[in-house]
């Protein structure tokens, strides 16, 4: 943290917007639910759509023909939120998530507001997207390295002895 020409404390930027959700989902469920309702303490919220859960067909076009088919359904959760502050400041969040959580959704919806306001509160959730990007990038390394374990060499394929001496 840097100290401004005030010589009070900012708060670190936020990674973009659209990377919340997944780096909250990173985090324990508890851990999003308890700070979102620290939030709710603090300021008033009020739910613009309920939140919900259910399941939405997966929609893909067939790459030859362009035609549309649906290989299955996949859990959605999704919440919209109008926050406002003590100060009368209003903001609004959503979450439209690939979870069965309608709570979870809720809860993001709420850090969403809260973040992108300024609401007093909202620098815990820096540290949540600090916590859920240091998990994302810990997965990334486990599967690069899985990758890695599992590489074949295929230079070996194909040469054999009559390769290399001439057909006997």
């Amino acid at each position: 943290m840097k100290l401004n020409d005030d010589f009070s404390i900012s708060t670190p930027p936020a990674p973009p917007r659209a990377q919340w959700p997944r780096l909250l989902l990173s985090c324990p469920a508890a851990t999003v639910r308890e700070l979102a309702h620290r939030l709710a303490q603090q300021h008033t919220v009020e739910d613009i759509q309920i939140a919900q859960s259910g399941l939405g067909l997966l929609k893909l076009s067939d790459s030859a023909l362009g035609d549309a088919y649906y290989p299955g359904e996949i859990p959605l959760a999704s919440a919209h939120v109008r926050v406002t502050a003590t100060d009368g400041r209003s903001v609004e969040g959503a979450a439209q998530l690939l979870d069965d959580r309608a709570s979870l959704a809720r809860a993001i919806a709420v850090i969403d507001a809260a973040v992108s306001g300024r609401l007093p509160g909202h620098e815990a959730a820096h540290t949540l997207f600090a916590s859920g990007q240091a998990r994302l990038d810990e997965q990334s390394a486990a599967r690069r390295a899985l990758l890695t374990a599992t590489r074949v060499d295929f230079s070996l394929v194909g040469s054999t002895e009559e390769d290399e001496y001439g057909a006997a």
